[in-house]
């Protein structure tokens, strides 16, 4: 078993908080270790999972590769020339890192939330044992884990089990197994209210179980990408030029929907405590704080009113006012609606941030 941890992406759902330059996998968001410090902590040196640091890879684009080796201590490092997107990323990972055809790989985002750690590592021990080892009738599926959707979001893609095929399997662990039919984008209310109350069905959480000679088939049966890249793999210069001219596509895209036509992939629905603070909203909500959050940009109108707060940043600095007054200016900033009840909150975030910053 090994893990491959994806950091990076561009900054901008939590700007100004996180910027291209500093994403927040990086950022000390809810307390004193980053996000992507995290992740490591709740996969290595636990009994759920045989992981020791030497076992976890961080793919990340070459600009946060200081940053990574900064943070984390004895894992690796694959450094991407550019970023384009979670395709790549794995391709690259599946090429470059030397282990067995068999041996069993997790991918995972850098900046998830997982509030119950333990039953996540169970989960992740289960899906390699009872799904990506063989299930369904599938020999080495590829995997992909959803969680239990707890309302009807609009926010998240959906993973749509075959309940035709397959009833789903249940382990001890909170974890529902199913043979995949399709992935399903970002729906309405209405579609997403259906969604929630069908059997099985769970939100796209980017999170993988694979053996490393399934996801290489798979690479090489749907994408051009293994034919791009491994003749480059040990190359920089090489690597680079292949970057340049590989298409920007997620794993869903390039991969899984492929894969989930010709009946390729399992999926398994759990229940950990997940959040993939994927915008202002949730943070706050992390962090103890109520309201509401969203991003102003650059020379967009808005208006702050009494007892919302402004984030923004002065000469590079970030500062919190408040309402009322107008947003306005050259960089965005985030407008929290209700925020000023919460201001202890929200002004320790910031600066946890600060701090982080003047360090860097």
């Amino acid at each position: 078993m090994y893990a491959v941890i994806l950091a990076g992406g561009g900054g901008t759902r939590l700007w100004p908080l996180s910027r291209p330059e500093t994403p927040k996998p990086f950022l000390p968001l809810l307390g004193e270790r980053s996000l992507l410090q995290l992740t490591v902590d709740r996969l290595v040196g636990h009994a759920e999972l045989p992981l020791t640091p030497g076992d976890v890879t961080v793919v990340t684009d070459r600009r946060y590769a200081g940053l990574v080796r900064e943070q984390l201590d004895g894992v690796h490092v694959l450094a991407e020339p550019t970023g384009r997107n979670t395709a790549a990323a794995v391709a690259l990972a599946a090429l470059a890192i030397p282990r067995d055809p068999d041996d069993v790989m997790v991918v995972l985002p850098a900046d998830q939330v997982i509030e119950l750690d333990t039953v996540f590592r169970a989960v992740l021990r289960d899906a390699e044992r009872e799904l990506a080892r063989g299930a369904f009738d599938i020999d080495s599926p590829l995997v992909t884990l959803g969680i239990a959707p707890d309302r009807p979001a609009t926010e998240y893609g959906y993973l749509v089990p075959d309940t035709e095929r397959a009833q789903g399997s249940t382990t001890g662990h909170n974890l529902t197994g199913y043979p995949l039919r399709r992935f399903e984008e970002k729906p309405s209310v209405e579609r997403a209210t259906q969604l929630r109350n069908d059997p099985g069905v769970a939100w796209n959480a980017g999170i993988f179980r694979w053996r490393r000679r399934a996801i290489r088939a798979a690479l090489t049966r749907y994408t051009g990408l293994v034919t791009l890249l491994e003749p480059v793999v040990e190359s920089e210069l090489g690597l680079a030029a292949a970057y340049d001219s590989a298409r920007p596509l997620s794993i869903d895209r390039a991969v899984m929907e492929s894969a989930a036509s010709d009946h390729l992939v399992a999926m398994g629905s759990m229940a950990v405590g997940w959040n993939d603070l994927g915008s202002w909203t949730q943070l706050l909500a992390e962090v103890g704080a109520g309201g509401e959050g969203r991003v102003v940009q650059p020379n967009e109108a808005a208006t702050a009113a009494e007892g919302d707060l402004v984030i923004e940043r002065s000469s590079g600095r970030l500062a919190v006012s408040e309402g009322p007054r107008p947003i306005a200016g050259p960089s965005p900033s985030a407008l929290l609606t209700g925020g000023a009840s919460f201001r202890p909150q929200v002004d320790a975030l910031v600066e946890r941030v600060v701090a982080w910053e003047e360090r860097h």
